[in-house]
């Protein structure tokens, strides 16, 4: 993969996940969902059953109803063909309960064109 190819993956890499953090923070479902394609597999955990299309939107739904005061970070992107990664930390209060979690891992994406074909996360929370 050629220097450039590299740069182009890393600058779509940066720009998704900051759109994806934005939404979480934002608690914006739509905002979330606009970086995946619409067949896209989402992997919760290692171990988690992949997930796909309608039911990915079906995971992040229960962020506005569940999550408060989120902040989500992430750090520098790591390209290799079509896929990116990235380490991330997300803070939020649980709306329900007022407990603080604080969860810390890693994202892994492939893309296709200017979307998230799949998105594979590696976390744990405090």
């Amino acid at each position: 993969m050629t220097d450039t190819a590299l740069e182009t993956t890393r600058a779509l890499g940066r720009q998704l996940i900051d759109e994806f953090g934005k939404g979480w923070s934002r608690a914006k479902v739509d905002q979330m969902m606009a970086v995946f394609a619409p067949d896209a597999v989402f992997v919760e955990t290692p171990f988690s059953e992949p997930i796909r299309g309608d039911a990915v939107r079906a995971y992040w739904a229960d962020v506005p109803a569940h999550q408060s005061e989120i902040t989500f970070t992430s750090g520098e992107i790591f390209a290799a063909g079509p896929w990116f990664s990235t380490e991330f930390k997300c803070v939020f209060r649980r709306r329900r309960t007022g407990e603080w979690i604080d969860a810390r891992g890693a994202i892994f994406c492939e893309t296709n064109g200017d979307k998230i074909t799949e998105m594979r996360m590696y976390w744990h929370r405090q």
